[in-house]
């Protein structure tokens, strides 16, 4: 589906960064590594690559790491971006700053659980799990995201993987969004930011 999807000329979700990026500028420092999962077309990484930081960004859809590399080159820098399955890729442990998920609501809670966990094992000690997405009141806005409900993320959903970090951020809120032709209008959107112990 995602390869389909993003088998196009133009960029689905456009080429700025999500506006969590922006928002939490101030928590990105020049040399830090940072693991992008789910990076799609490459908007992110490459907005990150461009403050100076170290992005490694994964995505399935080999059309959408043909387009990120592009926008890379366009762009005069290069993060990684490597072609895998995220259930397939063999995950580095303790190896980035921060690892980020923006908008991966593709699986349901078993599957969501198995990346959060993942994030949270290739974070170093003190790092930081960003985690951005749509909360179940999206589906009565209809301006993007799965129309699956349990793909969604609730504030508490994140307690009990999260059980042992400093929570920064957990914050459920609506918002206007614009994101290529893909995410377009009011959202309902949830913030979690969480600080992995030392």
């Amino acid at each position: 589906m995602w390869e389909e999807r993003f088998a196009v000329d133009n960029y689905v979700f456009g080429t700025e960064p999500v506006p969590f990026l922006t928002k939490y500028e101030s928590l990105f420092e020049a040399g830090q590594s940072v693991l992008s999962i789910a990076e799609g077309e490459g908007r992110n990484a490459v907005h990150l690559a461009k403050m100076g930081l170290d992005v490694t960004g994964v995505e399935f859809a080999p059309s959408a790491v043909a387009k990120a590399e592009k926008l890379a080159a366009k762009n005069g820098v290069s993060p990684r971006f490597i072609q895998s399955d995220l259930f397939d890729w063999d995950w580095p442990k303790d190896a980035y700053d921060i690892t980020l998920g923006l908008f991966f609501q593709f699986v349901g809670p078993q599957e969501r659980n198995i990346l959060w966990r993942n994030m949270l094992a290739s974070t170093k000690p003190g790092g930081l799990v960003m985690i951005h997405g749509y909360t179940p009141k999206q589906l009565e806005f209809g301006t993007g995201g799965p129309p699956n409900v349990e793909n969604m993320y609730r504030k508490a959903d994140f307690l009990e993987i999260f059980e042992n970090c400093d929570i920064l951020v957990n914050d459920e809120y609506d918002a206007e969004q614009r994101s290529g032709s893909a995410h377009v209008g009011m959202s309902a959107l949830i913030d979690f930011i969480a600080r992995t112990p030392f």
